[in-house]
């Protein structure tokens, strides 16, 4: 993430002892160079301070700056080498370099010292320093790849690239009717590639902002994206079909209990002969047989035998 400069500096400090010197001791000639890289970016009119992070493509300036309480290093003369890590190597009388690296990765910036120090400059003295720096692409833009039809209550797949090197922090919200909700908090989501995935479902019709903020270790982007969102006919749809469905089950019901075939009983014919037979074998029960005649063209001849209890007077 930028910060202005000089209102956050962060300096990195770097070995003070030459390669292959022991643990700091007491100072000798041979350990005496001692100080700090600096990183500075500039973009536009603003100057950042970088740490171990630098972003591509962007003018930089990387200044060796000494350590000198006792003023022993403000009479000499020195040379410094500097080797990038990327192929690039430099070499120069001033204790600063400006240079870029225009592709991202992970690169050992080295620096070399060497000269001779004191009023005569007799004493001869050297310093050798190396850093990991990190090289990232500044987010610079965010393209929404689609979808291009949102609909109410339907699952939405929302699609970015991000052009910007990842990790990076995306945290992201929608706001119905574009109107902000200070209560309302955004989603946070860490990404390691370059494209972003969204899933939402919108339940309102009508204009919605999706606002979005990503950041990475060196630069920081902010945005909104405006989406209309129309009704989904398919809902009103499901819902006539449903109502039409429950009418045609009711008049169906009706049809079939209207239609129904009807059964009547049997009526005995005016004329007829019935036969009164006692049973011999009990006295309490008795028979009726009833024998019909004069039936009708085509009705059936109807033949009852009924059995009963019968009462004496």
């Amino acid at each position: 993430m930028f910060r202005q400069h000089p209102a956050w500096i962060l300096m990195l400090f770097l070995p003070v002892l030459p390669v292959g010197a022991g643990t700091a001791g007491p100072f000798t000639e041979s350990e005496n160079i001692t100080g700090k890289l600096v990183f500075y970016q500039r973009v536009g009119n603003a100057t950042y301070v970088r740490d171990t992070e630098l972003a591509s493509a962007i003018p930089t300036e990387t200044m060796f700056d000494f350590f000198d309480p006792n003023k022993n290093f403000s009479y000499g003369k020195f040379t410094y080498n500097w080797d990038l890590g990327n192929g690039q190597v430099f070499q120069g009388s001033e204790p600063f370099i400006h240079y870029l690296y225009p592709q991202p990765g992970n690169y050992t910036l080295r620096l070399k010292i060497g000269g001779k120090k004191g009023p005569k400059y007799s004493m001869p003295v050297e310093g050798v320093f190396s850093q990991d720096v990190q090289v990232l692409d500044a987010i610079k833009n965010i393209e929404m790849m689609g979808p291009s039809d949102y609909k109410v209550s339907q699952d939405t797949s929302l699609a970015f690239h991000i052009d910007g090197s990842p990790p990076m922090w995306v945290c992201w919200r929608f706001l119905a009717n574009c109107i902000p909700d200070p209560t309302e908090s955004c989603t946070l989501t860490m990404v390691y590639e370059n494209t972003l995935q969204l899933n939402h479902t919108f339940t309102s019709a009508g204009f919605h902002c999706l606002d979005i903020n990503i950041r990475n270790d060196i630069s920081k982007l902010q945005t909104s994206f405006s989406l209309y969102v129309r009704r989904n006919n398919n809902t009103h749809l499901i819902f006539i079909l449903t109502c039409a469905a429950i009418l045609l089950a009711t008049f169906s019901f009706i049809i079939v209990i209207a239609c129904r075939p009807r059964h009547y009983k049997s009526q005995l014919p005016s004329s007829s002969n019935a036969i009164f037979m006692k049973n011999q074998d009990s006295e309490a029960q008795s028979r009726i047989l009833f024998n019909v005649s004069n039936v009708g063209v085509g009705e059936r001849d109807p033949l009852m035998l009924q059995h009963g209890t019968q009462y004496s007077s």
